[in-house]
């Protein structure tokens, strides 16, 4: 709610003194207009159906500068909407707080971190690589283990651990990830020679080439295609959707309503009037949007309406978020967006200000970076720092007042009109990868037309024999290009112990042999995070050193870290090596 911040007196209208013309009230309970108490019939029903949406609010707006008197029906309407039948004692103390005019007192608190990195397989050969370089640079990590006991001895004591196991959805407690805005997830089935390893695992080490394998566990189908189903849903929300999260507006076919009701400065004593409408056909194109209108009057003190929403059943979470985008049509004046974080009826909102261009549809990002801390109309310099992990409620106003004595450039009496046919959450561009994967090279190739698998690594010659191994990883794969997260696949061609360093070959299409060592492919991980490049690529990776070749390096003159944006510029959208696949459909 806001108020004029101009004007000495602008208490609630309660105490009846500062109006006192014909229709208005000298006291409580004395000189009350019949007309003006005399409530919709509707609201005395038990289930109160006028106030369950906003699309019911139909009556005409007629409020006009200075012809009527204060509404105090509508006022009490106004509070019913937003609070429920107030108790006598709670409505004194509404009063009461209106009077003294004080700040709402809210306990300080501060954001929970927004930067954690998910690494999921932390004490596989790649993911306790990862950890290390994150932890190194300072980055919030957070790692999902099955064996927590395994991993404070790998990991150290102190490390920030999720147990749970991808297999097993029930394991998966969403409360486990708030925080985790980015994932990096190495887990992969198990796979080890037939006659055993030795303790130091140095057959694994060298890569199934150098052995007969066989699956050690669960099945690829449980780990690569249930699994990254299970991981998916469970961090989808904390990280993150790259076309946005729609609170209010259409998708698809169905149209996403919020319980907005009119909050005008009725609350005040003025008489300005809006409300709020869905307006089936008057979107860009054609299709449905919502309709905020009204009359703004400023007197009585007054000079502002708004829509508002009542208080969301759960907080709404749009941590993974950089802001709010409304698409809407203009007409030239300036607006507020106030979100609140509380659930309180007169609290601080954050406020942000937006101009519109007139008689054009457009699309408004308001960071919440950019927001304010307002309390009616006045900034709260030691008010908490905006949460966008527990967004209350929601409002649009149109208001003669800005902040702290400024007023609106674009304001004029009379009436307005602002369709708004989106409301969004958004991430803001560049767009970086918020899920990198590692997957495998050969994963298109099984089933490959005219492929001579003698020259193919052991894993696509056996994919049958190991489960279909590589089948369920391409399955794992296309689960994640189709969630809508921003993403990075990298495939490995065969994993070695030795150390990072060698010049790359990144390629596309599922084509390329060789090796990398587990050291790069963990550097190449975490730099994706931060390269827009590698958003929505999937493409395989290895070393230019053969195969048959070691490759060693000099601690005392170890070769220069990699500008990894060198490679990621290379890559192009939609390439994964399926292309052949579908030109070519083979039974699996």
């Amino acid at each position: 709610m806001e108020t004029c911040c101009c004007s000495t007196n602008l208490s609630l209208p309660l105490s009846f003194s500062v109006v006192n013309r014909p229709g208005s009230y000298s006291s409580l309970g004395r000189n009350l207009s019949k007309n003006s108490l005399r409530l919709d019939d509707r609201l005395l029903h038990h289930k109160y159906p006028a106030f369950r949406s906003s699309t019911t609010h139909r009556r005409p707006v007629l409020a006009e500068a200075g012809n009527q008197g204060w509404d105090f029906g509508r006022f009490l309407k106004t509070i019913y909407y937003f609070n429920g039948p107030p108790s006598p004692a709670k409505f004194i103390e509404f009063i009461i707080g209106k009077l003294s005019n004080s700040s709402p007192r809210e306990p300080s608190k501060s954001m929970e971190n927004s930067g954690i990195v998910l690494v999921a397989g932390a004490t596989g050969g790649v993911g306790r690589r990862v950890v290390d370089i994150l932890r190194k640079r300072g980055i919030p990590v957070r790692v999902l283990v099955r064996n927590e006991e395994k991993a404070r001895k790998m990991l150290g004591t102190d490390i920030d651990l999720i147990v749970g196991d991808i297999t097993k959805e029930s394991t998966l407690i969403p409360e486990n990830f708030k925080g985790v805005r980015k994932v990096i997830n190495t887990v992969s089935v198990i796979v080890g020679p037939k006659e055993g390893d030795t303790p130091e695992r140095a057959k694994y080490s060298q890569g199934i080439k150098f052995f007969e394998p066989e699956i050690k566990g669960d099945s690829p189908e449980l780990v690569e295609y249930v699994g990254m189903k299970n991981l998916i849903n469970a961090v989808k929300s904390s990280v993150g959707l790259r076309s946005g999260k729609l609170l209010f507006g259409s998708q698809g076919n169905s149209f996403r309503e919020l319980p907005w009701g009119a909050l005008d400065d009725v609350v005040m004593g003025g008489v300005s009037e809006s409300t709020f409408q869905i307006d089936p056909t008057g979107g860009e194109n054609g299709g449905p949007t919502g309709l905020f209108k009204g009359v703004v009057s400023t007197a009585n003190n007054g000079g502002f309406t708004s829509i508002r929403t009542k208080n969301f059943p759960v907080p709404e979470d749009l941590s993974a978020y950089d802001g709010l985008e409304l698409h809407v049509k203009g007409d030239g004046r300036r607006y507020k967006l106030i979100v609140r974080t509380s659930s309180n009826w007169d609290t601080v909102g954050y406020t942000i200000s937006f101009d519109t261009v007139g008689d054009q549809w457009q699309s408004v990002r308001l960071p919440f970076s950019s927001l304010r801390p307002v309390f009616r109309a006045r900034t709260v310099s030691d008010a908490p720092p905006f949460d966008p992990s527990k967004i209350m409620s929601l409002q649009l106003m149109f208001s003669k007042f800005e902040y702290d004595g400024k007023l609106n450039p674009s304001f004029a009496e009379g009436a307005f009109r602002l369709p708004v046919s989106s409301i969004q959450a958004y991430i803001k561009d560049p767009v970086t990868p918020r899920f990198v994967h590692v997957s495998s090279a050969g994963v298109t190739r099984p089933d490959r037309p005219g492929l001579d698998l003698s020259k193919q690594p052991p894993a696509v010659r056996l994919n049958k024999e190991l489960g279909f191994i590589l089948t369920f990883k391409l399955k794992g794969e296309d689960l994640i290009r189709e969630s809508g997260m921003p993403y990075t696949i990298v495939r490995p061609c065969a994993l070695t112990e030795e150390p990072a360093g060698a010049d790359l070959i990144f390629d596309q299409g599922d084509n390329i042999t060789g090796k990398i060592s587990r050291e790069e492919i963990a550097r190449i991980c975490v730099a994706a995070l931060e390269i827009p490049y590698a958003c929505d690529k999937t493409f395989e990776v290895k070393s230019v050193v053969p195969f048959s070749e070691p490759y060693t390096v000099d601690p005392q003159n170890p070769p220069p870290e990699k500008d990894y944006n060198v490679y990621f510029k290379t890559l192009k959208d939609g390439v994964t090596g399926k292309e052949i696949l579908e030109q070519s459909p083979v039974p699996v």
